[in-house]
């Protein structure tokens, strides 16, 4: 299997000043490798696609959440969460 994927090399004051614009390539020319002065210092790189759509409800019924988890905060809890001390 071969990858015909080709690379951008750009300084980064032109990538500052078009970021938008080489992102957008990413899909076709598969990396922008990123130069200070000409020199190659770092590769952005497209993430891979995400997988497919997770599922909501698989573990329903599996799961039981205890009366006392919508009990209000003990006061020494909710002073720490709201700053006190």
């Amino acid at each position: 299997m071969t990858n015909n994927m080709t690379m951008i090399m750009v300084n980064i004051h032109d990538a500052k000043a078009h970021l938008s614009e080489y992102l957008n390539r990413l899909d076709t020319e598969g990396e922008i490798v990123l130069c200070k002065r000409n020199i190659p210092v770092a590769v952005i790189k497209a993430l891979p696609p995400s997988r497919k759509e997770r599922v909501i409800g698989l573990e329903k019924g599996r799961l039981t959440i205890p009366d006392a988890f919508f009990d209000p905060l003990p006061d020494e809890l909710l002073a720490l969460y709201n700053g006190e001390n």
